[in-house]
């Protein structure tokens, strides 16, 4: 039996969501359905999630003791981290006073560190990826690189939508490379160095783990620029030996974390050579798609495999395509966004989701336009054209 209570009393469900971006923002309106009082905490204030939760706090989420204090003072009974940035010390130690962390601790600390989600998949689920190295001074970085071989690709070992990352190819891009992982990694001193797979098409597997069963969405393509997502469609056409080889290693993972929830897998696919890219222990950017393409989004999955509630056979109800509304500061420190033409953008089965960002600091995702069509291609053709009708006013 689920058992949910009313939000702001004694007997309320409490949720604390620990980063408030976009991601977060879905989590937070899929909450709201079944009555669950939101906590939202980021680390700058009215985030996107913010602005659908019943509370905020404005909190660094790396400081133990800032973030130790909120949650005494909330007491959640869930606990979901949204993003990378978070003291997954702390996470452990509330796992042991019975938090529910979502899906665990264990799960956040390898997912979020680069270096221990490969080294697992590779060495220890035997999982095929590319050649990597790892790196915490100049000269190993230099050293790995000359390894690994060109080209190449250096990523600081926690970052969040491509930050930091950098294809390196020849010697001269060693110090460029070097000189902008110095602005991602933060107090993270190692790098990852990986092999640069000349890949067919990059894949996410929305893969869902409940108290029973593991379920798969159909796969999604997906296009991304210096690590961030861009473009994305749902279904990907792809080969029934490769889709299967795709989901015995997203389950072997899943299998392996053994906490309930959502993760999206991502793939690297070469002819018939299916390469491990990286698993979010959360709803993915590329699975945006799925709020106009499946049945439940990935979103609802999400919660509904937390709270134990029944999930029915996943469908897919048209061929949909989502693509990134990217701002670029050319101002000097925007406070304001008008958004114009909203008309225009709706038309030709088209959706828009606004984040309702602030500001923005250098290029910044700000929404998604979501498009359903009799094919990939109109729907994408869709979204480029209704993108084409927006226009973004900084102010």
């Amino acid at each position: 039996m689920v058992t949910i209570g009313t939000p702001l009393k004694k007997t309320s469900t409490k949720v604390l969501l620990c980063g408030s971006g976009e991601i977060g923002k879905e989590i937070a309106i899929a909450l709201q359905k079944y009555g669950i009082e939101i906590v939202a905490i980021d680390n700058y204030d009215n985030a996107p999630a913010m602005q659908v939760s019943q509370k905020k706090y404005v909190v660094n989420m790396m400081n133990k003791s800032e973030l130790l204090k909120i949650i005494q003072l909330e007491k959640p009974l869930y606990i979901i981290p949204e993003k990378e940035s978070i003291n997954i010390e702390l996470l452990k130690e509330l796992e042991n006073k019975n938090f529910k962390i979502i899906p665990n601790a264990k799960t956040i600390e390898y997912t979020m560190n680069r270096e221990k989600i490969r080294k697992l998949a590779f060495y220890d689920l035997k999982i095929k990826t590319s050649k990597f190295k790892i790196a915490s001074s100049y000269d190993e970085f230099k050293s790995s690189i000359y390894s690994i071989g060109f080209p190449c690709v250096s990523k600081p070992i926690m970052s969040s939508s491509g930050k930091g990352q950098y294809i390196l190819y020849s010697k001269e891009d060693i110090d460029k490379s070097w000189d902008h992982l110095k602005e991602a990694r933060g107090s993270y001193e190692k790098v990852i160095i990986e092999e640069y797979i000349k890949f067919d098409y990059e894949v996410t597997l929305l893969t869902i783990k409940t108290n029973d069963k593991i379920l798969f969405c159909k796969p999604i393509g997906h296009i991304q620029e210096n690590g961030d997502y861009r473009l994305s469609w749902q279904p990907q056409k792809i080969n029934k030996n490769i889709l299967n080889k795709m989901k015995r290693y997203s389950k072997k993972i899943v299998q392996y974390f053994n906490g309930n929830g959502l993760y999206g897998v991502e793939f690297f696919i070469k002819k018939d050579e299916v390469f491990f890219n990286e698993i979010s222990p959360r709803p993915h950017d590329t699975g945006m798609v799925t709020l106009i393409s499946q049945n439940y989004s990935e979103f609802e999955l999400h919660i509904r495999s937390i709270l134990n509630l029944p999930i029915k056979k996943i469908h897919l109800r048209n061929k949909s395509a989502s693509m990134a509304i990217i701002g670029e500061n050319k101002s000097l420190n925007p406070k304001e966004l008008l958004y114009h033409n909203i008309d225009l953008v709706l038309k030709n089965n088209c959706e828009i989701r606004l984040f309702g960002k602030p500001e923005i600091i250098k290029k910044r995702r700000l929404g998604i336009i979501l498009s359903k069509d009799k094919t990939i291609k109109n729907a994408i053709e869709n979204c480029k054209n209704a993108l084409s009708n927006l226009i973004i006013e900084y102010k």
